[in-house]
């Protein structure tokens, strides 16, 4: 286990090196970033004193060390924004933190709740109306969610606020400006992973292992709870670290913008407007550690669920 665990680590390392060179080649073959800094009407002299300014007129694998350098340091300004990027992530990350751990939380439970009524209940009303549901969650995009339910639930009711982020300072403030978040995030998720797990189940149920539990005398309940459902959870958590990585780097930018958290997700939309290169890098390089991390960590729950994948 700890030699597998050791093999999953180091290929999360590469790829996040990987992940690295790759965005900034990309980025920097959007164009000569000294000339878009210097405007439409600058000289050629004001535009290579914008590259020795800011090493644009290095070769491309010093300004890579650079770059890199800079980010991992805490070190990298906006060239646009002239601002401290690790510094604005750092003061937007925690919205968009609790939002992401919030809404994992409720989906992947929910999901899991959702997913084995259906499966156990296959075919039935219960069945049925819980795929109603879930079509219905996933046909519904986030913002038109989040307007209805600041509109009816926030505006017309006064239930909840009307967007913005508290801090964790304040826990049942913070708790109120988020549930409303949580659940428009959650909502297209649950329906998706219900259907996922519910197909597994189902699968999973024509087994021979779950054919020789049963022959061994274990009740319909044990089977699906010890083998038939730790088995078809493979799939979920998978699925679950990928989506929750994307979160963390600030995928659910509509969510944010409709409850204005002022998260990293609205951080990155600003920086794609103004093509700042620096802060678009930063959050990539964010979204594919968080990505990767997690990545490995749900190899490692394979692992725990199933032992075989350790020879792997």
């Amino acid at each position: 286990m700890i030699r597998f665990i050791i093999r999953r680590l180091f290929a999360a390392f590469f790829t996040i090196i990987a992940v690295t060179i790759i965005t900034f080649v990309l980025l920097a073959a959007t164009g000569n970033q000294a000339a878009r800094l210097a405007g439409k009407n600058a000289t050629q002299a004001q535009i290579h004193q914008i590259s020795v300014q800011y090493g644009l007129d290095k070769p491309i694998y010093v300004q890579y060390w650079r770059t890199m350098k800079n980010i991992f340091t805490g070190q990298a300004y906006s060239y646009t924004q002239n601002i401290n990027v690790l510094t604005e992530v750092k003061h937007d990350y925690p919205a968009t933190l609790s939002l992401a751990f919030g809404a994992g939380i409720i989906w992947l439970g929910l999901s899991v709740l959702f997913g084995t009524l259906a499966a156990v209940y296959a075919g039935r009303f219960t069945d049925r109306v819980l795929t109603i549901l879930s079509m219905a969650g996933v046909s519904f995009p986030p913002f038109f969610l989040g307007a209805i339910f600041l509109y009816f639930l926030g505006y017309k009711l006064s239930w909840f606020p009307l967007g913005g982020y508290v801090s964790l300072s304040d826990p049942w403030e913070w708790f109120k400006h988020l549930v409303l978040p949580w659940v428009t995030l959650s909502i297209l998720f649950i329906g998706f992973y219900s259907r996922v797990l519910r197909s597994t189940i189902l699968d999973n149920a024509n087994e021979d292992y779950v054919r020789t539990a049963h022959a061994k005398g274990l009740s319909d309940r044990q089977v699906l709870r010890r083998h038939t459902l730790r088995n078809s959870m493979i799939p979920i958590i998978s699925l679950w670290g990928l989506d929750m990585g994307q979160l963390l780097g600030g995928a659910a930018i509509l969510t944010e913008s409709v409850f204005n958290l002022q998260g990293v997700g609205q951080l990155a939309a600003t920086a794609i407007g103004n093509l700042d290169v620096i802060t678009i890098m930063v959050i990539v390089i964010l979204t594919a550690i968080a990505v990767v991390l997690l990545s490995a960590i749900v190899d490692i729950l394979y692992a725990v669920l199933d032992p075989r994948i350790r020879l792997a």
